[in-house]
C-alpha cells in the first residue's frame, strides 16, 4: 500500500481525521439547529417534493444502480479503460462499492435512530437520542442510521482506492464526483426530513473505511503472492 503522512498507509490519516470531525460534529449538537432551518413543528415542506423525491432520489438510485451494473460486466469483460487490469482489480472495483453500500444498509437496519421527520418538534411522536446512545429508543421507526440513500453515491468512494493505482488520472475526478454527489443526495433528504447531516457524514466515512480495508487486504495479498513468487524463483535458481 501506498504511504501517506508521516509515514502512515493512504488512506488512514483521512479516517483519523474524518473521525475527529463527526466527534466533534455530534458532540456539538449540530444536527438539530441545521434540521430546524428545513422544519418545524408543521414537519418538513419539501418531504413530498415531487421533484426532490423523482430528480434527487429515484433517478440517482437508477443511475447508481446501473453503474453498479455497468463495473460488474465490466469485471466480467472489461471495458477499454480497464483494458491490462487484473481480474482481482476489477473486481475490487465492483465488490468494494457493493460491500460499502451494504455495509451502510445493515448498519442501518440495525440501528434505533428515527428520523427527523419521526421527531415530536417536527410533528411527529420520537424524541431525539443521540444514535451513540445505544440501548434507548425514541419512540419512532427507528432504522434511520447513518443514510442510505447517500451511499448510492458514496458507495463510490470505495473505488478509488484501486483506481488511484491503476488510472491515476481518473482517480481524483472519480473521488471527488462521489463524494459532492453524494453530499447533494444527503442535503436533499435533510430537505425533506428523512436525514439529519450526521447520517450522511457517517455514511461517507462508513465508505471510505470499506474502500481502505479491502486496499489493505489486497495489498497483503499481492505482497503474500510477490514473496511466493520470488521464493519460487530462488528455489529453481
Amino acid at each position: 500500500m501506498k504511504r501517506g503522512w508521516i509515514g502512515w498507509p493512504a488512506g488512514v490519516v483521512p479516517v483519523l481525521l474524518g473521525l475527529v470531525l463527526l466527534l466533534a460534529w455530534d458532540g456539538g449538537g449540530l444536527d438539530l439547529p441545521l434540521a430546524r432551518l428545513a422544519g418545524s413543528a408543521q414537519g418538513f415542506a419539501w418531504r413530498d417534493s415531487a421533484a426532490l423525491v423523482f430528480w434527487l432520489h429515484a433517478v440517482p438510485r437508477w443511475i447508481s444502480s446501473a453503474g453498479l451494473l455497468a463495473l460488474f460486466a465490466g469485471a466480467l469483460r472489461p471495458w477499454d479503460w480497464q483494458r491490462g487490469w487484473p481480474a482481482r482489480d476489477r473486481w475490487q472495483l465492483v465488490g468494494a462499492i457493493a460491500l460499502a453500500m451494504v455495509s451502510v444498509t445493515v448498519i442501518k437496519r440495525l440501528s434505533a435512530s428515527s428520523c427527523p421527520w419521526d421527531m415530536a418538534e417536527f410533528g411527529g411522536v420520537a424524541q431525539y437520542v443521540s444514535h451513540w446512545v445505544w440501548g434507548v429508543r425514541d419512540g419512532g421507526a427507528g432504522h434511520c442510521f447513518p443514510a442510505g440513500h447517500a451511499s448510492a453515491a458514496f458507495g463510490y468512494v470505495a473505488g478509488w482506492f484501486v483506481l488511484r493505482r491503476r488510472v491515476p488520472r481518473l482517480a481524483a475526478p472519480w473521488l471527488a464526483a462521489a463524494m459532492a454527489l453524494g453530499l447533494v443526495l444527503g442535503l436533499a433528504q435533510q430537505l425533506r426530513g428523512a436525514h439529519f447531516m450526521s447520517h450522511t457524514l457517517w455514511s461517507a466515512w462508513v465508505c471510505w473505511c470499506v474502500g481502505l480495508a479491502w486496499e489493505a487486504i489486497a495489498q497483503r495479498g499481492a505482497c503474500s503472492r510477490a514473496s511466493a513468487a520470488a521464493a519460487t524463483k530462488l528455489n529453481r535458481s
